[in-house]
């Protein structure tokens, strides 16, 4: 094994882990914040990807296929929000709904199970071809750390506002945040919104990553957005308060993610195997806070009674 190869493969991971990492932000705002267990994303990645992609593929620009493609996340969202608030169904039945239905939707918004697009005849943001011999403010991941920081940024803002500070109320005790008089049930359906708005986004960069969306490209989307987001915590959380720097530390900890599965592919593991990994991994992290308080915790606490 060249450790050579290592090295020159990292560049790749480092824009991908980027890329998934706004996903992963917005599985951090579901997940953490908002407390609900949202299984949108594994369609709503894909919408993102699959209607950026047919934007392009009718002349429109990138920019605006970016947006009408977050926008399309969004709706996915909406959708899973109404499940939830309106018809009263739990939020993981709720986004499994929504998961299930994207299915169809978007095969019907690419017209088949996949659409390609040509870097020689399209003008695109982001794509592989990019990641060596071209100007630094082309290369990916310079033009994905820009988004993230921008993203950041207008995140930290927001979650600053009423309306930012009604729907962390809400994912905190949503009983004592509706009296206080704040509308829950819209805090969760816009916090849903939000997110899949931001996987959507990301769905559309990384369709132009691989040239390519695919009717199963977000498959697993969940696990390995969790994953960044567990990570993240267990190596920045006590380094990281603030939440902007929170949302930072999933960005770097979706790129970890990333380069430790580029090692386990440069170390000859099939790529088969990669999404059991990723579950191990998000299982062995959940499980540290339990085993600490089980053992570590429980041991101590045993020996001041004694004392």
């Amino acid at each position: 094994m060249n450790i050579l190869t290592l090295f020159g493969s990292m560049p790749g991971a480092i824009a991908q882990g980027l890329i998934w990492g706004i996903t992963a932000i917005g599985i951090y705002i579901t997940y953490r914040i908002l407390d609900f267990a949202d299984l949108t994303v594994d369609g709503s990645m894909c919408t993102g990807g699959a209607v950026c992609i047919m934007m392009m593929l009718s002349d429109h620009n990138v920019f605006v296929s970016m947006l009408v493609a977050t926008m399309a996340g969004m709706l996915t969202g909406l959708a899973t929000g109404l499940f939830h608030t309106f018809m009263g169904i739990p939020p993981i039945l709720s986004g499994i709904l929504t998961q299930l239905a994207l299915y169809s939707v978007n095969l019907a918004i690419m017209g088949k199970a996949n659409q390609s697009i040509n870097v020689d005849k399209y003008n695109l943001l982001v794509a592989l071809r990019y990641i060596k011999g071209v100007p630094f403010y082309r290369n990916p991941i310079f033009v994905t750390a820009v988004c993230i920081l921008l993203l950041i940024l207008f995140l930290y803002w927001f979650f600053g506002t009423e309306i930012g500070c009604g729907l962390r109320a809400t994912g905190c005790n949503a009983n004592m945040a509706r009296a206080q008089g704040i509308n829950t049930d819209f805090s969760k359906v816009l916090g849903l919104m939000i997110s899949n708005g931001l996987v959507g986004l990301s769905g559309a960069l990384l369709a132009q990553y691989q040239n390519f969306s695919d009717v199963s490209m977000g498959r697993g989307a969940i696990v390995i957005g969790l994953a960044a987001v567990i990570i993240s915590e267990a190596i920045f959380g006590r380094l990281f308060h603030n939440f902007g720097f929170k949302l930072f530390g999933v960005a770097l900890g979706s790129i970890l993610y990333y380069m430790v599965v580029q090692t386990v592919i440069w170390m000859g593991v099939k790529p088969d195997w990669l999404k059991a990994l990723s579950a191990l991994v998000v299982a062995f992290f959940l499980a540290i806070p339990y085993w600490k308080n089980k053992y570590i915790s429980g041991k101590d606490l045993g020996k001041n009674k004694v004392a």
